[in-house]
Formats: structure tokens, sequence, C-alpha cells
């Protein structure tokens, strides 16, 4: 694992949040990685049907019934319960809580599917974080999607089964938006919020790269 400047371990830390459980990627997977697991209210059950052990089960817990509450805590180490009426989104304080463990990775499953309004409100977030914590990666994982943030900087992406690539500007326009190796190649380009200019592309190498100079931009990738 990478170490951080006072020494301490940078951790990987995957939160899984309540939302519908087919969009959920096979979270078995990743039983034999090093991985430190949040439950974010019924997302702390769907890590548990996966056969893991969550580090920490965060939320008010407004959804669940006191007998599967009662089996959270006989089984989960950390509990932080809040009551419903608070300022931040559950997803909010469990982010919060892997920034204070170092997190060099952060992935987040089940944010995705269901409500609109929780899916923009977690991806506008993971944006928002992105601009404080630029040497963190941030992730947010369903079955058909990957969407990661990126501040200026050059990239390099490589083919994988989810085939088409779209650029997202993330609240303010992007400028020197550069895609090589992609169908549809940049050079230098201006994309406003709300274009649908990087929408649907695709790599047409097996390593492509893309590179901007100003703004944010929300890479998804995504596969029918």
């Amino acid at each position: 694992m990478m170490t951080g400047s006072a020494g301490q371990l940078k951790k990987t830390i995957h939160i899984v949040a309540g939302g519908p459980e087919p969009l959920i990627p096979d979270l078995s997977e990743n039983k034999n990685e090093n991985i430190v697991w949040i439950g974010v209210d019924r997302g702390v059950q769907t890590i548990m049907r996966a056969g893991l052990y969550p580090d920490l089960a965060v939320g008010d817990f407004d959804s669940i019934s006191q007998e599967e509450w009662e089996k959270i805590e006989r089984e989960v180490a950390s509990l932080r319960r809040f009551k419903p009426e608070k300022d931040e989104t559950d997803m909010e304080l469990a982010i919060m809580w892997a920034l204070e463990m170092n997190a060099s990775t952060v992935k987040v499953f089940g944010g995705t599917g269901g409500r609109l309004d929780h899916f923009m409100a977690n991806a506008l977030m993971l944006a928002k974080f992105k601009q404080v914590h630029p040497d963190i990666h941030f992730e947010m994982i369903d079955v058909q999607n990957n969407l990661s943030v990126y501040l200026p900087g050059s990239y390099e992406i490589k083919q994988d089964r989810k085939k088409f690539v779209s650029f997202i500007p993330v609240f303010s326009d992007v400028s020197g938006v550069t895609l090589e190796g992609f169908k549809y190649p940049l050079n230098h380009h201006y994309v406003p919020v709300g274009s649908s200019l990087c929408i649907s592309n695709e790599l047409i190498q097996e390593t492509g790269h893309f590179s901007f100079e100003k703004g944010i931009l929300m890479m998804i990738r995504s596969k029918d």
C-alpha cells in the first residue's frame, strides 16, 4: 500500500450505499483484497450478504427494521448512527470518515439507480471532494457504469468491456480538452457545461490519452 507523508498507510476504501442491489457488482470478488468497507444505511446488509465484514456502519438507518439494526449492532465493530434530521447526507458522512482514515482511493457502490436526486447528489459530491483532495481517486461504480472525476492534467486510459467513454464538465466550462486514440479526437477544445460534444466516444486504440487545462471533468465509462 502507499504510505502518506505522516507515515500512515494510505487506504483503499469502498463505500456501499443502499441503492438497488441488481446494479451493484459482485462485491465478493474483493474478498481477498486489503480494503476498508463502509456500509451506508442498507448498504451494510449488502456488504454482509457478500460474505464481507463492514469496518464501519454509518447513517440514520431509518429504512431498516429494529431486528436488522440489532444484527448490525452485533456484527459491525464500529457504528455511527445519526438522527435523520441533519445537514449532511449519509453518503457525505461516510466519505468524510473515509478522508479521516487517510484514503488514497474512495470507491462508491450502490450510489446509482433508484432515486435521481440521490444519484445526482452523490456524483456532484465526488466532484466537490476531488477539488479539496486532488490526490485521492474518487469513483462511483455499478454493473453498467464507472464514474470518476479529474482535475486539469494529462491521463492515460485503456480499453475495457465498458466501451463508451463520456466526458462531462462539472460546475464550470472546461478548456484545452485533447483526446488521443479516440474515435472522435479533440485538440485543445473548449467544452461548455451542458455540451453533448464528448458524450459516447470510444477508444479505437488499446491505450488512449486525454488532457485538459482548466475546469473539472467527470468521466463515465459505460456499456449497453
